[in-house]
């Protein structure tokens, strides 16, 4: 056999394990699941997200023919349930449901991970948006956010804002910078906590969950401002968006969830738990779950979720690093 034939012989072979490895890989898509699906959820039963969880893992084991098992894994502000499945195998039958501090903020709040939210997981699909808002005291607090900022101008240190999680703590950490303004945060543990420290007047505002508020804003005990973000609240409509907010143009904040599943995971694998998420947020009786539960339904590419997520992590590794927090 001379050269020139024993070259095109390696194409052909070369060419050959390819179209092998393709069809391997279109037949285990096609074959999978073949067992059950083990969802990790990094949060105590009974929450909005464990809700959301076992809601949209009844629609997969029906669509599938195999059961989608919710696996509650709580604790270390989600690193317990996202260092699990980052060292699981990659094999599909492995999922999270993170939140946004799981994959772009505990990077840079921990000296130390267990995991490395862009290079341990393969992005699936964003599965859920909880909107935040920004209120005040319906009797003494501004009527805009405009005079929100002058009157922390006029008074540098002397407003301060409460929140209770690190995302809403973010937000008012990143106005701050925006807007070159001196306001004070006061830590409170969730949103009873911070919802208090407005009723109590403890705090100029509050940076909040939309549930928590509502029955005050019906009593007119608080006034919401704006939005954080530039989606409409159905429970609050015609609620002006921060970025309206000469200054704060672009910017936008809210908690979010999302499935992964570990690095390595078969791509086709991944884009059709995709594509049935996406599905699944038409259903009538599943958006209504969401509601309930204070989350909008929503879904992208795993493409599209992967560029959010580094996007949102070098936004929020920015703003931890200026404002110095650190949780270990």
């Amino acid at each position: 056999m001379n050269k020139s034939s024993k070259a095109v012989a390696r194409s052909l072979a070369t060419i050959g394990a390819i179209g092998a490895l393709v069809l391997s890989s279109v037949a285990f898509a096609q074959a999978w699941p073949a067992r059950p699906v083990r969802m990790v959820v990094p949060f105590p039963a009974g929450g909005p997200s464990d809700v959301l969880a076992r809601v949209v893992g009844e629609k997969m084991s029906q669509a599938w023919g195999q059961q989608v098992l919710v696996d509650n894994r709580p604790g270390a502000n989600t690193i317990i349930g996202a260092e699990a499945v980052a060292k699981a195998s990659p094999d599909g039958y492995t999922i999270l449901l993170a939140i946004d501090s799981t994959l772009t903020m505990n990077q840079s709040l921990y000296s130390k991970l267990p995991y490395d939210p862009i290079r341990d997981f393969a992005p699936i699909t964003i599965t859920g948006l909880s909107p935040i808002i920004l209120a005040v005291d319906g009797a003494t607090g501004p009527r805009s956010v405009a005079e929100l900022i002058q009157r922390a101008k006029a008074n540098p240190g002397k407003i301060n804002f409460g929140a209770g999680t690190i995302t809403t703590q973010l937000a008012g950490e990143s106005m701050k910078r925006l807007l070159g303004i001196d306001i004070t945060y006061v830590p409170y543990k969730g949103s009873p906590g911070t919802v208090q420290g407005l009723l109590s007047n403890d705090v100029t505002f509050i940076i909040d969950g939309v549930t928590s508020s509502v029955p005050h804003v019906k009593s007119g005990k608080f006034r919401v401002l704006a939005s954080m973000s530039n989606r409409p609240i159905t429970a609050m409509p015609g609620l002006p968006n921060i970025n309206e907010t000469p200054g704060l143009s672009g910017f936008e904040s809210m908690v979010w969830l999302g499935f992964v599943a570990p690095a390595g995971t078969a791509g086709d694998v991944v884009n059709k738990i995709s594509q049935e998420f996406a599905r699944i947020i038409t259903l009538a009786d599943v958006r209504e779950k969401y509601a309930a539960s204070g989350l909008e339904p929503v879904a992208n590419t795993p493409a599209e979720f992967g560029a959010y997520i580094r996007r949102e992590s070098e936004r929020n590794a920015k703003v931890i690093k200026e404002a110095g927090i650190k949780l270990d």
